[in-house]
């Protein structure tokens, strides 16, 4: 860009409309500058203003026309089609970009070297220390999974914290940038803040120390009362009502609203949080808390949806807040419910009640957690048949906010993978173990410090082995629907994995599931130093995009272990036989979820409908509230799922009628 210092007449045009300088001489502008649109505004430093040409449309429909007026600028760069207006103290070392507004502001400065934010460690988890993790602008739920639960690898957390550090270094800076088509308005003071494109800031109280990395794809709205303080804010966020924000990191796509209040925490993809407070948490993909009286705190939760006036606590009054807990992905807590750290809650899995016996429950997923008496009480696999966790396991893709192009965490919605079914096989032979060792008849058996009655456990591996029995069916039809063989020489070939990548254990990383030798791959090449920033979040992508090449690896591995043979041996019979229980457990599963669901129209659901008048019109007025059972879109997906899954396994097993010897 080219400027020139003001012309003489341009100079006084200026100084007869109330402007002054400490240097004229340090005051430049662009060719087409009018010095008309410049009014009441004191200039100190060096100071480049654009042009002048067009209006504003402010909301209520009134339009100004751009330029400077009852302001104060010290050592600024102002674009082209800028209008800034009543800014009550002063705007300092900033760089403004094009078509931005800032109007009725109190203070916007750069007050020293700083870096936006990027390098503050926020104390996640652990509000004693320990696992202190420096936030940027690029920071993904993995890579934070990595440097919070891998601290038994120091060289590890030492490499990417010095990348981290050198990010830091490489934004820190003296003058602060807002980017173009940027909307300041009623705003009070903001302090060493880089914010990006098309931002919405309207009525914020503070913002200090931190970015805000709008973009035109994903502007980030910020609204009345806010106030952050050291701070990273992603793409396409929005925060209001008065909450407050100190020391986090805030992923795409997040909301917090109704004076919400997080403090050092890190959020990630489409969280959201109003009314309750969050304090040191690692708050993973979709954790969700809507409610009043509801406090997470010191615990690790994705995929969360918390019920009002749900708590933790992560101390035991003996060496102050140290303990932490961790929700698997996809848990829920009921309204009241408490746990007391440490304790972790398998995937899929309710908590209803008052648990201070630390439970661990991560081998036993989808299950219940229930209080009775002062003690937990757990329900093996009950999740599994319930109409919750299928239109949870729905809903989450078609909740995903993020419109930025470039998304920073890979994000697997699948309710089974081989994450989750590793633990029901693994669920299966601790409840077997639990059977053999304490007896066939016991009432109630005791396994980490919660209490399994006889029919929960019964019942728990019977809908554990369907839930396996889905799975590997699932993934068994993909592949044959992919390979299409013709032979049994054919089908074998189909049976091998096409990489051995995947066997073994998997991992849940904050919402990106992946095989641990890969993962352990990873993490052994940035100890060696031959990883980036850059190339780390690539790696972490291409695990994402590999998902279903590693889960068949898994996934053949496991059937060829029931089926105790080699690829090269599996008899036609083996496969079908896996498809006939593929397909059982598929509408079994199915038909339970159709029960669960038809207690929501049942006649205890239709207590408070029709209060005026007798059962018919009870009956009338749930219909035209809630409708029928059997209108129901989601019961009637169910009843579509069930008829399209059993034509599929019927078309799969002709398919296997045709191959020949």
């Amino acid at each position: 860009m080219t400027y020139r210092s003001l012309t003489e007449q341009e100079k006084q045009c200026l100084l007869s409309q109330g402007c002054t300088a400490a240097d004229w001489q340090t005051i430049y502008v662009k060719d087409g500058f009018d010095p008309l649109y410049v009014n009441n505004t004191r200039f100190s430093g060096e100071v480049k203003i654009g042009v002048f040409k067009s209006e504003f449309v402010m909301p209520g429909g009134v339009k100004v026309h751009t330029g400077i007026s009852n302001a104060t600028i010290h050592n600024c760069v102002i674009g082209d089609d800028c209008h800034l207006y009543n800014i009550h103290n002063y705007i300092a070392n900033y760089v403004i970009g094009d078509h931005t507004c800032i109007e009725n502001v109190n203070a916007i400065l750069v007050d020293g070297p700083t870096a936006f934010g990027n390098g503050i460690r926020v104390p996640v988890m652990n509000e004693g220390g320990g696992r202190e993790i420096p936030i940027f602008d690029y920071l993904s739920a993995p890579l934070a999974y990595i440097l919070t639960l891998y601290r038994h690898r120091p060289k590890l957390i030492q490499k990417v914290d010095e990348m981290i550090d050198a990010y830091a270094k490489e934004q820190t800076s003296e003058m602060g940038h807002i980017g173009s088509h940027v909307r300041i308005l009623n705003a009070g003071s903001i302090k060493n803040v880089r914010i990006g494109d098309y931002a919405k800031i309207t009525g914020v109280s503070r913002l200090k120390n931190g970015s805000v990395n709008s973009n035109e794809y994903a502007p980030v709205k910020l609204g009345s009362g806010v106030k952050c303080a050291n701070f990273i804010i992603s793409s396409g966020v929005e925060i209001g009502d008065s909450t407050i924000v100190d020391r986090c990191f805030v992923g795409q796509g997040c909301i917090f609203d109704k004076h919400y209040s997080a403090g050092d925490s890190l959020f990630f993809s489409n969280c959201q949080g109003m009314h309750g407070e969050a304090t040191a948490i690692f708050a993973g993909p979709y954790t969700v808390t809507h409610h009043k009286s509801t406090l997470l705190i010191a615990g690790m939760f994705s995929f969360l949806n918390a019920g009002s006036g749900s708590n933790q606590s992560n101390h035991m009054y003996k060496l102050g807040p140290i303990h932490q807990g961790i929700a698997e992905r996809g848990a829920k807590t009921t309204s009241d419910s408490y746990l007391l750290w440490p304790s972790r809650v398998g995937a899929f899995s309710l908590v209803m009640g008052r648990h201070t016996n630390h439970a661990d429950t991560s081998d036993l997923p989808f299950s219940y957690l229930i209080e009775n008496n002062s003690e937990s009480y757990l329900v093996p696999g009950a999740n599994l048949r319930t109409v919750g966790t299928i239109r949870d396991a729905q809903k989450w893709p078609k909740r995903d906010l993020r419109k930025d192009p470039n998304l920073l965490d890979p994000i697997n919605y699948n309710l089974l993978s081989p994450y989750t079914v590793q633990k029901m096989w693994a669920g299966c032979e601790l409840l077997k173990e639990i059977q053999t060792v304490s007896g066939l008849n016991t009432e109630v058996y005791g396994y980490h410090n919660c209490k399994i009655r006889n029919s929960s456990l019964v019942h728990g591996l019977e809908l554990y082995r369907m839930g396996i029995a889905k799975f590997l069916g699932n993934s068994l039809i993909t592949r044959l629907q992919k390979t299409q063989p013709t032979t049994l020489a054919q089908l074998r070939q189909a049976l091998q994995p096409d990489t051995e990548a995947g066997v073994g254990e998997w991992t849940d990383m904050a919402g990106l599931i992946a095989p641990k030798n890969i993962v352990s791959q990873l993490l052994d090449d940035i100890e060696s130093g031959k990883e980036t920033l850059v190339s780390i979040q690539e790696r972490l992508m291409d695990m994402h995009a590999h998902y279903y090449t590693y889960e068949w690896t898994w996934a053949s591995h496991k059937l060829l272990y029931l089926w105790q043979t080699e690829a090269e041996k599996v008899s036609l019979e083996q496969v079908k036989q896996a498809i006939y229980q593929w397909k059982e457990a598929v509408v079994r599963l199915d038909r339970m979820v159709y029960d669960d669901a038809r207690k929501e129209f049942d006649l205890n659901s239709q207590t408070g409908f029709g209060v005026d008048g007798d059962d018919s019109q009870r009956q009338a007025d749930f219909e035209s509230v809630r409708g029928r059972f059997d209108d129901n879109p989601f019961v009637k997906a169910v009843l579509e799922h069930i008829e399209r899954k059993s034509a599929l396994g019927d078309k799969v097993l002709q398919q296997l009628d045709a191959i020949t010897q």
